[in-house]
């Protein structure tokens, strides 16, 4: 079953529910899965990875705007976002802990002979690609430039 297909169910299972926070967040899942599919053409099936990249945008812009909400002194628009991004959450594989990063990072890196920041291109697109949805985009950055600064 796609990402997308579990999501249509949950979505399901939350109306008959009458679950409206779960509502909100799995209807906005769906939508973003039917625009990607738009962008790509009439007849177009997202692939896995692509699902993981639309619910990982969805969820980095739940905890942005929270961010902002609790900035301003929103409380109730701010746990609105944080609970949505955590029920999107639930859909992704689980993150990497910093451990796991170091060691995935270090992998590649001895993999294919980088030495220093003048390879951190190189680094970056293997290692996005591997660690996708695993681990975010800033995240993976931050250690590369860590490990190859050293």
């Amino acid at each position: 079953m796609s990402l997308s297909e579990k999501i249509s169910a949950d979505l399901i299972s939350a109306m008959k529910a009458k679950d409206s926070l779960v509502l909100d967040a799995l209807r906005a899942a769906k939508t973003a899965f039917t625009l990607a599919r738009a962008e790509k053409g009439a007849d177009s099936v997202l692939t896995e990875e692509e699902e993981l990249k639309v619910l990982q945008k969805l969820v980095k812009q739940r905890m942005e705007s929270a961010e902002i909400y609790r900035q301003n002194n929103r409380t109730d628009l701010y746990e609105k976002e944080i609970s949505e991004a955590k029920i999107l959450e639930k859909y992704l594989p689980a993150q990497m802990s910093d451990e796991e990063l170091t060691r995935a990072v270090k992998a590649i890196i001895e993999r294919i002979g980088a030495s220093s920041m003048a390879d951190m291109g190189k680094v970056m697109g293997i290692a996005v690609k591997e660690l996708a949805g695993r681990a975010d985009g800033k995240q993976i950055s931050a250690k590369v430039r860590e490990i190859l600064g050293a």
